[in-house]
């Protein structure tokens, strides 16, 4: 089960994803998390720089768009702010994965997701068979049950960090013993 939740790849943010590993690999779509991921929880602002970032994206050619278990209506908002297309699922149900491949017109082993939750993005993703990348979450502001499962996650990143499994491609430190 532990391997279900380890991603290929943990960062700090998207900021620290080299677009060119991501085409070393095969990868031709990403999918994106809302939520501590691409804007703080919440919130409808979106930096700058993770603007700029999907932009890039686009830009290196790949197909994009965004995945999320929030209300319908917020999902469209940010959809429409940042002119990339979105799906809503629970995720970590392959429904919500198989929902994203068809927007991108992509196949599993050539889609990535990026997400800041272990049990919802990287175990659906996982399951799904995509690139994983966990990222840390933007903020510590988040729906309650988030928080709850922020503890787990602090035990699964412990054991896969023991386990040598947690590939990290950043220097940020990170602390797993929260």
């Amino acid at each position: 089960m532990l391997s279900k939740l380890c991603p290929n790849l943990y960062v700090g943010s998207l900021h620290h994803i080299d677009f060119s590993h991501l085409k070393g690999i095969g990868v031709e779509g990403i999918v994106f998390d809302i939520d501590n991921t691409v804007t703080m929880w919440g919130s409808t602002e979106i930096p700058a720089t993770t603007r700029k970032w999907l932009e890039d994206a686009k830009t290196h050619g790949f197909r994009v768009c965004l995945l999320s278990n929030n209300r319908k209506n917020r999902i469209d908002d940010i959809s429409r702010m940042l002119d990339i297309p979105s799906a809503k699922g629970f995720k970590p149900l392959g429904s919500a994965f198989r929902s994203a491949l068809c927007l991108l017109g992509t196949l599993p082993q050539e889609t990535a997701i990026i997400g800041d939750q272990i049990f919802t993005d990287i175990l659906g993703g996982n399951r799904a068979g995509l690139y994983t990348i966990l990222v840390q979450p933007m903020s510590t502001n988040e729906f309650i049950t988030t928080k709850f499962f922020r503890k787990l996650e602090r035990i699964v990143l412990r054991k896969l960090a023991c386990r040598g499994l947690l590939k990290q491609e950043d220097s940020d430190p990170h602390n797993f013993t929260e």
